[in-house]
């Protein structure tokens, strides 16, 4: 067996059955058959089921489930809301355990430290700057989860790693041990709610992160939401010591962000300016402030000094499609948020930029642009793709000059020759759609790299001239 695969102890010999054979899922199979447990798995899906060794594939709807010791199940399949699947509700029948791959990590290696992140936004940006802030300073860390690779699929870490887990409502759903040494949960607002039955379910599963795990396990709490600051005073008392942070307001025995920008370290009381947030570029807007000083006390609860702290963040590169520097041409910077698929998500980059060439459109979702009005002002030209653009022109109402661009080709040229054009202070060209992809793109993936590949031509081109 390769040191650099995981081997979960105590299951040889068992049978465990697993559903869904997605990234997770057959990331689970391999890991527990390599560990010398017999598994039968399952997907509905023909396309998953083929990727997998034909010998474990077992219609889970028929077995006998006498034999079996769990269900590992993906964490997109429903177990309790809105209707449960039919295998998780057999398992559930028979008295089976219902696990996630996160569970199987936690027991195959019980010696490293787990920093686990949660909250309804800014969980993949906040994993990414823990994790490079730990690399930076030489820690050994496997970072995954909800985010990037399976968890079953990472390296061991040993006594002296650490794994930095985004975790999902769904994931928290099936994991029934207190994994976190240092847990986060940053924010809760309205999200899947159909999975928990309503918004006290899904502030439920939110909460399982901060079940304790020992006296010394912390919790990370963010305070800039009502749900998470009920949350915050439930559970101060509850056995693992929580720490509050705000990107709004100074807080006691925390860390927070002032108006100008400042983060701040009262985790002993007094207030000590650590650094001026508005000097990382990767990290723009109070959003980015709040993940930030979770990070802070995350990577500080393990040891880090606040000059290692410090340089960690000035370079993060940022988290690709969320607010992503691409380029600066003249003065001009190019923001890839293609990850932006709807107003909410949009709202976060208008809030932090003026001068605002805006790249809009797509896939509309329900509500269009409502709630955006109040940013109209900031912004110089929309250059409207998709088939949102001829809604979206209505929308608008003369708000702000338009053009019909229809393709993100040609509105990355119109946007380009404009903003260079006028030179605007500050200005930028921001591809934030605020809608789905699925009608130019596969995925928001796809569409930002296409978009960054358009900005690097012309970067390329303007450099050879």
């Amino acid at each position: 067996m390769s040191e650099l695969s995981l081997h979960i102890p105590g299951i040889a010999g068992g049978t465990y059955a697993v559903l869904g054979l997605g990234r997770s899922g057959a990331a689970t199979a391999e890991a527990l058959i390599r560990s010398g447990a017999r598994v039968l798995a399952w997907d509905d899906s023909e396309t998953a089921r083929a990727a997998v060794p034909a010998d474990i594939l077992v219609n889970l709807k028929d077995v006998d489930w006498t034999g079996i010791d769990a269900l590992v199940m993906s964490p997109g399949i429903p177990h309790t809301h809105p209707t449960p699947h039919p295998v998780a509700a057999a398992a559930k029948a028979a008295g089976k355990p219902i696990i996630s791959d996160i569970e199987l990590l936690a027991l195959a290696q019980p010696q490293a430290r787990f920093v686990c992140i949660t909250g309804t936004n800014g969980k993949s940006t906040t994993t990414t700057l823990i994790a490079h802030v730990l690399k930076a300073a030489g820690r050994r860390v496997e970072v995954g989860g909800n985010l990037g690779q399976a968890a079953l699929s990472l390296a061991p870490v040993g006594i002296d790693g650490i794994y930095v887990l985004e975790l999902s409502s769904y994931q928290l759903d099936i994991t029934p041990t207190p994994l976190a040494d240092i847990a986060l949960l940053l924010n809760i607002t309205p999200d899947h709610l159909d999975r928990h039955g309503g918004m006290e379910g899904y502030i439920t599963s939110k909460q399982a992160i901060l079940r304790p795990k020992g006296k010394s396990s912390i919790g990370i709490v963010g305070q800039d939401d009502a749900p998470s600051r009920a949350t915050f005073t439930a559970l101060k008392d509850q056995g693992r010591r929580l720490i509050p942070i705000s990107a709004e307001k100074p807080v006691t025995n925390g860390v927070y962000v002032d108006k100008d920008g400042r983060l701040i370290d009262a985790l002993k009381g007094a207030s000590v300016t650590v650094l001026d947030l508005k000097s990382i570029a990767s990290l723009p807007g109070k959003h980015n402030w709040q993940n930030a000083a979770a990070a802070y006390v995350a990577v500080k609860a393990l040891g880090l000094q606040p000059e290692e702290i410090v340089a960690g963040f000035q370079s993060y590169p940022g988290l690709a499609h969320r607010q992503e520097l691409v380029a600066t041409m003249g003065g001009i910077r190019y923001i890839n948020d293609s990850k932006a698929t709807n107003a909410d998500a949009a709202e976060k980059a208008l809030a932090c930029y003026d001068n605002i060439y805006w790249i809009i459109g797509g896939k509309p979702k329900e509500g269009g642009l409502a709630g955006l009005e109040p940013y109209y002002g900031k912004i110089r030209h929309g250059f409207l793709i998709g088939e949102a653009a001829a809604a979206f022109f209505k929308q608008i109402n003369r708000a702000f000059p338009t053009t019909m661009s229809g393709t993100l080709e040609k509105a990355v040229a119109d946007a380009h020759a404009l903003a260079q054009r006028e030179k605007k202070p500050g200005a930028v060209v921001l591809l934030s759609p605020a809608c789905a992809s699925f009608d130019q793109y596969p995925n928001f993936e796809i569409r930002g790299n296409r978009f960054r590949a358009l900005v690097e031509d012309i970067a390329g081109r303007k450099g050879a001239a």
